[in-house]
Formats: C-alpha cells, structure tokens, sequence
C-alpha cells in the first residue's frame, strides 16, 4: 500500500508512540491529541515521542485538524492511498511506523474520546516498559455501552483463550515494538481484519501467540459516541464476528487444550471513580421486533444451524411478551458455539449465517436489558461475572459439537 505520508519535523526515530487512528475526525481528534501531549510530556519526558495520526484519507479535513493542533511533541500524518479505508488498515500503518522508527512502544488512543485524560498515556504506556508485550483498558461504561463486547467478545474470548480481559475491543490499548512486528508477520490477515475486526484480532493473536497480556485500569469513565445497540449495527457486527469465527477455525489447538480462565495482571487502581459515563438509549420495541420477524426471514437457517434441542427452546421465546422476554445464559452460549460451528462447516452462505445472528443478538440484549433494568454499574459487573462463568461451564458442550461437526464432514474441514 503506497502510503501518504507529512513528517513535518523529519522525525527518524522515535522510543515511543501514540497513534491516533480516524476517519472524519475532524471535529473531535483535537482533544485527544492535546491529552496525548500532556501525558506524553508529563509521564515520558525522558522518551523521544511523536503522535501518528493514521487516517484513511478524511474528506472532512481531519489532515488540516491534526497538524494544525499545538503540541509539544512532534507529530507525522500517515494515511491509507486513495478510496482505501478501514481501521485494520491504519494500525497496519502504525505497526509499520514502530517498526521503521524503532519506537519500543505504542499506545493506540480513539479519535472521538471526550474522556481521554493524559494519565490514560501513562496507564497504557508504562506497562509496556516493564515487560508486557500488549495492554488493554479497564474502564467505566454503562451497562448498555459496548453491547457487542459485553454480550459476544468478552465471554467468547475469555471461555475459549482463557485469560480475562474485559475489553477486548475496547479501541483504546498499547502494545511493543515485538508485538508490532508478530503483527506484521501474522498469516491471520483478512479482509474484515482490516476493517473493524482489527481489534479482537490484536487482542486474540497477542493472547494465542502467548505474548505478556496486562490490563490497566483508566480512571474515567470512557466517553465516546455511544450508539443504540438496536439501531447502529453497520458492518462492525459482522467484521468483528467473521474475524473471531476465524480465529476459532487458526487456533483451534489452542482453545481445545484450554480448560479453565485465570486472571490477567492489573495496572492501575478502580477506586474513587464515579460511575457517570454518558447514557446510552435501548430501543426495546426494535429489539423485539427484530427477533419475531427473525422467524419469518431466518426461520430456516436458524433450524440448519442449531441442534433440535436449542430451536425448541428458542421458538418457545416467541410467545414472551417484550416486557418480559428473557432466556438463560446457556442457551445464548449454546446459540453463540453453534454459529461458530456452522460458519467453520462453511455449509451456508458465511454472510447469511452473520445476517440470521443479528436477530438472536438483538433478542439477547433485550433479554439483558429486562434482567438489569433496576442494577447499577457495579451490579451489572456482578452479573457478567456471573454469564462469563457459565459460557465456562457449556465449553464442552461447544468441543462435543465441533468435534462431532467435524467427523461429519471429514476431510472437508482440513485447511491446507
């Protein structure tokens, strides 16, 4: 990819990096770009640093915002060529940029942060200082922010790769020059990881590659553009999905052979902080409507994809009134494991299998919703707890599945 690239300081080397990935940015990447500075300057004064913004060639002037922004610390503008987009793609720039400038570390910050502090630099950096190849963030949310995290990633991640790590697609996250350049080799690339399946990618690779995985407590509650679980799916849905359905397929000699999570290091400290993120609005009637009519438009395939046993118990759910539909954790496991299996069967067509998912997605939220109405933050945290370690429980339900899956097709599923 012939990258832009305008390094108005000529920086050649670099001991440390923040990145700033974006597209349309213009309005929001000043802010973070000013705390960036503040923590690098605070926190790492004795390290030659530089801010990347890695874009995907913004109409909007998020070029003119960047370079334009006062800083202390220099700064390089590097983005994807022409119609080329998708955040895979400017973290790929950004590993290249560690790589090339032999930067021992990089913190990765999102664009569109209003919480953003300069100590979130140093809570993200300093780990990857003192021998951990890859950070991850701990922070407030409200209980219906990060609904793809919550309900699919966090509990698929920890029950099938072991270790904990609550925000796995966080968006926010650090990582070494080691790290960057397994990166850079990783034969895992695809498509959707280039996109927004870049994240559960880096996550799931720095864990299966068994690389030094922390977790580092921000402070703040994260602040963002919070959508509306039912309404603002768009193609994150299924680029993070197909990308962890892939990797299940990559490491499959991994998560056999795991059989229990344990905690991972912690860096930082979770007191004192109020929980006050920004609110996050639940359409209940769109959630409800997208799971009934999901009778009618995936009726089939949802038979195709799970055992006679789960359907049973799914079409039960349809004569739940919307007030107090809800369904155990288990099943929501069983149905998760069975769509990892039938796109590894690769029997249906893979984009029909992600399609006829959402309904279940938006039934299972619905179902969270309903069971945490009256809970607070912390009483939501409990509960995960409690989810996660029943996903734990149904692991062997998902290699039963997979194994028997696999004797059926045979010689089918061998990936040369």
């Amino acid at each position: 990819m012939d990258v832009i690239i305008e390094n108005p300081e000529q920086v050649k080397k670099a001991d440390f990096i923040v990145g700033i990935p974006s597209f349309n940015e213009a309005d929001s990447i000043s802010y973070p770009i000013q705390m960036a500075n503040q923590g690098l300057c605070k926190f790492f004064p004795e390290k030659k640093s530089v801010i990347i913004n890695v874009d995907n060639n913004s109409p909007d002037g998020t070029k003119t915002a960047f370079l334009n922004t006062p800083t202390d610390v220099p700064k390089i503008y590097i983005s994807t060529p022409g119609d080329i987009r998708g955040k895979g793609n400017n973290l790929l720039n950004l590993f290249e940029a560690v790589v090339e400038l032999g930067a021992g570390a990089a913190v990765v910050v999102d664009a569109d942060l209003r919480s953003i502090t300069p100590q979130w630099i140093q809570y993200l950096g300093e780990p990857l200082f003192t021998g951990f190849n890859y950070v991850t963030p701990i922070y407030i949310r409200h209980k219906y922010d990060g609904s793809i995290t919550n309900h699919i990633a966090y509990p698929l991640l920890r029950t099938l790769f072991g270790l904990r790590v609550r925000q796995p697609i966080g968006g926010d996250f650090g990582f070494s020059r080691r790290l960057a350049q397994a990166f850079l080799s990783e034969k895992t690339w695809t498509e959707n990881v280039a996109n927004f399946g870049i994240d559960i990618w880096m996550t799931t690779v720095a864990i299966a590659r068994r690389f030094k995985v922390c977790q580092t407590f921000l402070g703040s509650p994260k602040s963002h553009r919070a959508k509306d679980p039912a309404k603002h799916l768009g193609p994150m849905f299924m680029q993070v999905i197909m990308t962890f359905f892939e990797l299940m397929i990559d490491f499959e000699y991994f998560w056999k052979d795991t059989s229990e999570s344990w905690p991972s290091n912690i860096f930082g400290f979770g007191l004192g902080v109020s929980e006050s993120p920004p609110p996050v609005s639940v359409d209940t009637d769109a959630l409800y409507s997208s799971f009934v009519k999901g009778f009618d438009w995936y009726g089939e395939v949802w038979k195709k994809i799970l055992p006679k046993e789960e359907y049973a118990e799914v079409k039960k759910t349809k004569k739940i009134p919307k007030e107090k539909f809800y369904y155990s954790s288990d099943l929501w496991a069983r149905i998760l494991f069975n769509y990892a299996i039938a796109y590894r069967n690769n029997q249906i067509p893979k984009e029909m299998i992600l399609e006829s998912m959402i309904p279940f997605y938006h039934s299972r939220i619905l179902s969270f919703v309903n069971k945490t109405i009256h809970m607070d933050i912390k009483e939501c945290e409990e509960y995960f707890e409690k989810i996660v370690r029943v996903f734990e429980e149904e692991k062997p339900y998902l290699i039963t599945r997979w194994n028997e899956e696999q004797k059926k097709l045979g010689n089918k599923l061998f990936r040369f």
